[in-house]
């Protein structure tokens, strides 16, 4: 957390073991706690399952809870460019989208409009001084769960009022410490990265709320343009993918790119998957823009991805390329380039 004294602080309650022990340590160390909790779009069954544990949790620890209904600007900003980034053949990340432009931003208006001095949720994360004014956005201690790569268009306004209880802690103690503490958590399910797609079935989805505007079958060809088989709409492929393509090889075949306006899917081998480069657009930088127009870093192209060395090319504030000193697998279009010196979040921007 940030190295100040406690005040008032408004705590995104999602009705996980995250967030609640967030709270619960943050009460515990003088601070005075404001529970705050998002209605957001779901399955049907869940919004009402988590408020009732949001609730409970509320109750337990003895803070005041407010219910802030989300689900406008999150259709809006979040589902809508979701839906839409699979119809142009690019593989959406909601998450990275949802958490500056949604959480965060309403987190932290909110608090500022009741005169509260800072926003706190239960992300894996950490914030520091860097000096002269400003704040680093750090990975989390744990490296199987720190969510850094999912925070990394926060800006410096909310990176100075954000607190992350839980950035120096591993998820078994997170799991030990809500059990010794008996925080009512219930049987709600843990966050999810598409938290808002009924059984987790992006494809069904894209296809319910899109419904003709997606279907539509075509061709799957190889690197060289040959037809080896149908498809019944590009947003059910992704780069990488090897399972459901139909297609009968003594080599599997792999999904290595996607072309919307030729309404083609393009299999390869999976040494075709491989880049050597990627460029990314839109870029964020978290911590300032570097004075060099070339800089050594680790870069994600997705959260699971472990951190690749190589070099950072900045072509303009927005747009960097980053060279692979070891060619990469499925660097895919609309999944985020996070660049890291360390444990310290650089920037990030969308791959193209």
């Amino acid at each position: 957390m940030n190295s100040v004294q406690p005040s008032s602080v408004a705590v995104a309650l999602s009705g996980g073991v995250d967030s609640a022990l967030a709270a619960a340590l943050l009460k515990d160390a003088g601070w005075e706690v404001q529970g705050v909790h998002f209605l957001l779009s779901a399955p049907d069954h869940e919004p009402n399952a988590r408020r009732r544990t949001v609730e409970r949790i509320a109750a337990h620890l003895e803070i005041p809870l407010y219910v802030l209904d989300v689900r406008d600007v999150f259709e809006q900003r979040v589902i809508e460019p979701f839906l839409n980034g699979y119809l142009q053949g690019i593989t959406p990340n909601p998450c990275v989208v949802c958490n500056p432009r949604v959480k965060f931003e309403t987190l932290l208006r909110w608090a500022g409009e009741h005169g509260i001095a800072f926003g706190a949720t239960g992300h894996y994360a950490r914030v520091k001084p860097l000096g002269r004014g400003r704040w680093g956005l750090l990975r989390g201690r744990d490296r199987q769960k720190e969510q850094s790569y999912f925070l990394h268009r926060l800006g410096q306004s909310a990176l100075a009022r954000c607190l992350f209880p839980l950035g120096g802690m591993r998820k078994q103690e997170t799991l030990e410490q809500a059990a010794g503490r008996h925080l009512p958590l219930g049987a709600a399910p843990e966050s999810q990265e598409i938290c808002f797609i009924p059984g987790k079935d992006y494809r069904a989805f894209v296809a319910a709320r899109k419904g003709p505007e997606a279907m539509h079958s075509g061709n799957i060809v190889d690197m060289s343009g040959r037809k080896l088989g149908t498809h019944e709409g590009v947003f059910r492929y992704t780069i990488g993918q090897r399972r459901g393509l139909g297609l009968a090889s003594k080599r599997p075949f792999y999904v290595v790119g996607l072309r919307p306006e030729r309404n083609q899917v393009v299999v390869g081998r999976r040494e075709d998957l491989f880049c050597a480069h990627a460029e990314a657009r839109a870029f964020f930088w978290s911590s300032g823009i570097p004075g060099a127009g070339t800089f050594r870093a680790e870069a994600q192209v997705r959260y699971r991805h472990a951190p690749a060395p190589g070099t950072a090319c900045v072509l303009d504030p927005d747009r960097v390329r980053f060279e692979f000193d070891e060619p990469q697998p499925a660097v895919t279009p609309g999944q985020a380039l996070v660049c890291y010196d360390g444990d310290l979040v650089v920037g990030g921007g969308w791959i193209q």
